[in-house]
């Protein structure tokens, strides 16, 4: 594994809510990725919560 950034999705302040983002996956190989999700609580003195995810891609 390289580690490397091959997308960023959302990159700004988003409103309170539920969102979807569309990922276009046509132009990378099948392996193995991670997703990393980080917010931070307005409200909240700042709290981050960070999630990350491996998700599998077969073409």
């Amino acid at each position: 594994m390289l580690g490397q950034e091959v997308a960023k999705l959302v990159n700004e302040e988003q409103n309170f809510g539920s969102y979807e983002v569309q990922f276009d996956a046509t132009n990378l190989p099948s392996g193995v990725y991670f997703c990393k999700l980080k917010a931070v609580s307005i409200g909240t003195k700042g709290r981050m919560y960070e999630k990350s995810v491996k998700m599998l891609l077969l073409k």
